[in-house]
């Protein structure tokens, strides 16, 4: 099981209200609401690895340098060091959540010019088994496989309501596989990541063309066939796209080959560090929180 790390706390945040405090009345619902959602998982679904991607660049100077206008919104206006612009009462709870994840013996991973979905996607890569992938993020069904069991478990409404994402869902919502989603993402743009897309496209429309002619290359080619089947306005914008998609498939699909640290992503049955984690509990007033997740990271560990 692998945890887009950063879209789940930030779920946590605006989800579980701020009025969570430590006993020095600092806000600690992500905090305690991240450790919910991941004893809900455990339990639920019984991983026997698991892993905390981390964003180490949430916003990689390479993909920026192929779409300038690359997730620009995100970034605080006061900000000069280009920072993502995160709540501030959220900012400081995260290195507390490292800390606790640390302390529990929960494998957390990122790698320097990478996101975590850049992480998911290369742990993806390399896994022989089946895969769930626990995200917020649309962007990740382009790693759903069914022959592969990679599948995308998709909060509609907090951790006990997971949308299970393969393929059969995929054609049904958007019509495409897990497959060709990331063509898809990049003919019809999104504008949260500041992406424009290809003008006239929408996901229907990319879908369409998807189908018809198999992947965006295929699209492309069309493009420049006179004898294609496609309309001359479609043609035109797909032609006038070209500078954009010469580069947006590599900014929207994730990474498959990131360097990674050496880790050991097997669920821990009981705390690695017991004592830092008992100092963590009591400063930050982790309470039913933590007595949850250790309780279900316990009853992982005995047979069934």
């Amino acid at each position: 099981m692998l945890l887009d790390s950063a879209s789940l706390y930030f779920r946590a945040y605006f989800g579980v209200p701020d009025t969570l405090r430590s006993p020095q009345g600092e806000p600690v619902n992500a905090v305690r609401g991240l450790l919910d959602f991941i004893a809900r998982l455990v339990h639920d679904h019984h991983p026997d690895q698991l892993v905390a991607c981390m964003d180490a660049d949430w916003r990689p100077q390479w993909r920026v340098d192929l779409v300038p206008s690359y997730k620009t919104h995100r970034v605080a206006e006061a900000a000069e060091d280009g920072e993502e612009e995160v709540p501030d009462t959220l900012a400081p709870q995260v290195p507390v959540i490292e800390q606790v994840l640390d302390a529990l013996g929960i494998a957390r991973v990122g790698s320097p010019g990478y996101e975590a979905d850049d992480v998911i996607g290369t742990l993806t890569a390399r896994a022989r088994g089946p895969v769930q992938i626990v995200t917020g993020d649309r962007d990740l069904f382009q790693l759903v496989d069914d022959a592969r069991r990679i599948t995308v478990l998709y909060p509609v409404k907090g951790m006990g309501n997971l949308q299970v994402t393969d393929d059969a869902l995929l054609l049904e919502k958007y019509g495409v596989r897990g497959a060709q989603y990331a063509d898809m993402a990049a003919l019809r743009g999104d504008p949260s990541d500041g992406l424009p897309g290809v003008k006239g496209i929408g996901e229907k429309t990319a879908a369409q063309l998807i189908n018809e002619y198999g992947d965006l290359a295929a699209i492309r080619a069309a493009a420049l066939d006179l004898s294609s089947r496609l309309t001359p306005a479609r043609r035109r914008n797909l032609v006038e796209g070209s500078g954009y998609l010469d580069v947006a498939p590599t900014v929207v699909r994730v990474a498959a080959d990131a360097p990674l640290p050496a880790f050991d992503p097997a669920l821990p049955r009981e705390p690695l560090d017991p004592m830092t984690l008992e100092e963590l509990s009591t400063r930050w007033g982790l309470g039913t929180s933590l007595d949850r997740l250790l309780e279900a990271l316990a009853q992982a560990g005995k047979p069934a």
